[in-house]
């Protein structure tokens, strides 16, 4: 078989009676395709829940992986902290490594950009900070100033350098899955390996208006509706696509990628098909696991099989969207043969062209194999 370049994940997952991803007013986010609206699932809301699940099969949970930190307020919490100094040498400070760190505009907070840093780097900021402030030896004013020269063009690019050479894993495991965008300083970008599509229905949209009270326990008069509201639920079989491109996930990974890219891999497709959005948890309970998984290994460009969906399915049943799946899988291999190695796991019966049933271990055992077969 020729060497796997990328791994595609397409899943299909039901869901009663829930709103999973919420748009700006609060509705069910949507997507309109094939002429028909159907209800979403952003790629932002699947990966955030992915990156922080706390499950046996948690990123997090793999030895050797580093922590990392999405906020505005990396300095203050993270670098300065902890920071052992006095409290004005840490005001003198914070400006010059806020600016290091979120660019000029960094002393405020509203201007910064939401940044993902990982552990290393901030353990890097920490100790050049507690440096610093040891310099210092408690005079302000000296701290400033050794702070501003340390942030000055002719020492700034050797000590991000330096921070660079001795970072391993920059942007933590979640930077090296899901990539990093830094506008203050495009060399600290990361280009993401795991391509994730936004989910949507294989049918139209299902929604309806769902009123509810709260009563009022203790009201002196007989107990009634104290707040009146309404939020919008919704019903779906949804398609999923994720895409891994597995020579970028080793690259990003660096020295750490003979131990941790199959682990990765394995623990990822585990995450995708037990891990649920997680919005309004308490009064929906939006636990599902997908009916149907297929994983292909292949060296060819990557296709999503959304195509299969853009005439809507009459009926939201799993059964009947695997059928035209895998219809449209089979019409793509006659075309294209692109020979890709499948595995995939099904709660009914149907069969796929050209892939071999699994369970989910089996399918995740496949995908954390892949790395090995690199060159």
């Amino acid at each position: 078989m020729p060497e796997p370049r990328f791994l595609q994940i397409h899943t299909l997952t039901a869901y009663p009676a829930a709103l999973l991803n919420r748009d700006d007013s609060g509705l069910a986010k949507r997507l309109p395709y094939g002429g028909v609206i159907r209800t979403r699932v952003s790629s932002q809301c699947l990966k955030r829940h992915w990156r922080m699940a706390d499950d046996p099969h948690s990123l997090h949970a793999i030895d050797g992986t580093d922590a990392a930190f999405r906020s505005r307020e990396i300095v203050t919490r993270k670098v300065l902290g902890s920071l052992d100094a006095p409290e004005e040498v840490l005001k003198a400070l914070e400006p010059e490594f806020q600016m290091a760190v979120y660019g000029d505009k960094g002393t405020s907070k509203s201007a910064r950009q939401t940044l993902l840093l990982g552990e290393r780097e901030i353990a890097w900021l920490h100790a050049e900070a507690q440096r610093l402030a040891n310099d210092a030896n408690g005079d302000a004013a000296k701290a400033k100033s050794l702070a501003a020269e340390w942030r000055s063009p002719s020492n700034f690019k050797a000590n991000i350098k330096a921070m660079r050479e001795t970072t391993a894993l920059p942007g933590g495991l979640t930077g090296a899955l899901f990539g990093r965008m830094v506008t203050s300083d495009p060399e600290a970008n990361i280009t993401a390996p795991v391509h994730v599509a936004h989910a949507f229905t294989v049918h139209g949209e299902e929604s309806e208006s769902d009123y509810f009270t709260a009563v009022d326990d203790l009201a002196e008069d007989a107990p009634g509706a104290d707040t009146i509201q309404e939020t919008e639920l919704t019903s779906g079989l949804y398609y999923g696509y994720v895409v891994v491109d597995l020579p970028g996930l080793v690259r990003n990974l660096g020295p750490a990628a003979p131990d941790l890219a199959g682990p990765v891999l394995h623990n990822l497709v585990h995450l995708i098909a037990e891990v649920s959005p997680g919005a309004k948890l308490g009064s929906t309970a939006p636990y599902s696991r997908a009916s149907f998984m297929l994983v292909e290994a292949g060296d060819r460009q990557p296709r999503s099989l959304a195509e299969a969906f853009l005439t809507p399915v009459e009926q939201p049943d799993p059964g009947k969207a695997t059928k035209v799946l895998t219809d449209h899988l089979q019409t793509l291999d006659a075309a294209y043969a692109t020979g890709e190695e499948r595995r995939f796991l099904s709660l009914r019966n149907e069969e796929v062209p050209g892939a071999i049933r699994g369970t989910l271990k089996e399918l995740a055992d496949f995908a954390g194999a892949l790395p090995g077969r690199l060159a």
